[in-house]
C-alpha cells in the first residue's frame, strides 16, 4: 500500500489509470487542466469529459493546482498528451521532489529532439534512472470496465520497476517488467503510425489479408527503428510491440485506427480531432518518427506513407501505388545478424 499517488493528466487513461492505482494508494490526486472537470471529479467521482459512466473510487480526486496534487505524493504518473509533455513537466519541476519515482504513461517521440517521452521527462525533471514507462494493449474504456488487460513497464532501476509493476498489477491488469526502456517506447510511439495506415486501409476497404500485411511489416519497422536507437527487436514482440499493435490496429476503441478510417473518407485530422475531443497521437508520431528515420537513415515505408498523406498534400492512391512498387526484401533486414 503506497501513501499519495500523484496522476499528472486527465484524459481517458489518466482516468482509468487512477482507477488501477486506487487499490494500491492511500489516495490518487489527479491534475486536471479544466477546473470544471477537477470539480465534476471531486463532487461526483466522474470526469465529464473522458470515460463519463465510470464511477472513480472514494480515495481518487483532482485538482486543478500542481502544487497541491504532489504534495506529499509517494510516486507520479504522466498521463498527458505527447505535445504537451515537456511543457508540463516545465511547470511541475518546482514542486517534484529529485527522488520521486515517475512512471511515464505518454507515448510518443519529440518532434526534431526525437526523444522518447521517459526520455522528454527526464531531460525536464532530473534524475533520469527513477524514470519508467507503462506501455501495453491498454484501452482505457476496456479498463475502466474490469476487463482483462496487460502492460509492462520499464525503467533502468530495478526498484523502482517493481515499485510500479506492483502500483499497477491486479487480476485483471497483469504488469510485467522489462529493463528495455528505449524498445518499449519505441513500440508505443510507432505503433499509433502503423495504426493510421491500417486504418486508411480498413476505410479504403481494401481487406482483410491488406491490413494483415501492414500490421506485419509495420512491426518489422518498428523493430528495425528499435533496434537502430539501442533498444532490442524481440521487446517488439511481446506486450508492447505485438499486444498494443494489435488492439490498437483492430480496435473501434483506437482513435489513431479510426481515424485512419475517417481520413480514407475525407475527414481531416483537425475535423476529426475537433468532433472527438481526443488527441491523434500517432499522427503527430509520423512527424516526429518520420524525422527521426531519415536522419538516422532507417527504412521507414508506412512512416513515409503516413507522413506524405499527412504532411506533403500527397493523395491516398498515389501513396499507395508506391508502397507496392517496393521491391521486397528479406523478410528481417535492419536488423542486428540478418543481411
Amino acid at each position: 500500500m503506497a501513501g499519495k499517488i500523484a496522476v499528472i493528466g486527465s484524459g481517458s487513461w489518466g482516468t482509468a489509470a487512477s482507477g488501477l492505482l486506487s487499490p494500491h494508494a492511500d489516495e490518487v490526486r489527479i491534475w486536471a487542466h479544466s477546473p470544471r472537470v477537477a470539480d465534476s471529479i471531486n463532487s461526483d467521482h466522474r470526469n465529464p469529459r473522458q470515460l463519463k459512466d465510470y464511477v472513480l473510487p472514494g480515495n481518487v480526486s483532482a485538482s486543478h493546482d500542481f502544487a497541491q496534487v504532489l504534495d506529499g505524493a509517494e510516486s507520479m504518473v504522466l498521463a498527458t498528451p505527447s505535445s504537451f509533455l515537456r511543457g508540463i513537466c516545465e511547470e511541475l519541476a518546482p514542486s517534484v521532489p529529485k527522488d520521486l519515482p515517475i512512471v511515464v504513461l505518454t507515448k510518443g517521440i519529440e518532434p526534431k529532439t526525437h526523444l522518447l517521452m521517459a526520455d522528454v521527462a527526464a531531460d525536464v525533471l532530473g534524475e533520469p534512472e527513477r524514470v519508467a514507462a507503462l506501455s501495453g494493449p491498454n484501452h482505457a474504456e476496456e479498463i475502466s470496465r474490469g476487463m482483462l488487460s496487460a502492460a509492462v513497464v520499464a525503467g533502468s532501476r530495478e526498484d523502482v520497476v517493481s515499485y510500479f509493476q506492483q502500483a499497477f498489477v491486479s487480476q485483471a491488469f497483469r504488469v510485467y517488467r522489462s529493463d528495455d526502456l528505449v524498445g518499449v517506447e519505441v513500440c508505443a510511439a510507432v505503433k499509433n503510425v502503423v495504426a493510421i495506415a491500417c486504418g486508411v486501409s480498413a476505410g479504403l476497404g481494401l481487406g482483410d489479408n491488406a491490413l494483415a500485411v501492414l500490421m506485419t511489416r509495420g512491426l518489422a519497422e518498428i523493430s528495425r527503428i528499435a533496434n537502430a536507437m539501442g533498444g532490442r527487436p524481440l521487446t517488439c514482440m511481446g506486450l508492447a510491440g505485438m499486444g498494443d499493435l494489435v488492439a490498437t490496429c483492430t480496435s473501434r476503441h483506437s482513435r489513431n485506427r479510426t481515424f485512419g478510417e475517417a481520413y480514407a473518407k475525407g475527414t481531416t485530422l483537425e475535423e476529426y480531432e475537433s468532433a472527438t475531443g481526443m488527441v491523434v497521437e500517432g499522427a503527430r508520431a509520423a512527424l516526429s518518427t518520420w524525422e527521426l528515420a531519415h536522419e538516422r537513415g532507417i527504412e521507414s515505408p508506412l512512416t513515409d506513407a503516413v507522413h506524405a498523406i499527412l504532411y506533403e498534400g500527397r493523395k491516398l492512391d498515389d501513396v499507395i501505388g508506391l508502397l507496392l512498387d517496393r521491391d521486397p526484401h528479406v523478410e528481417f533486414y535492419g536488423l542486428d545478424g540478418v543481411e
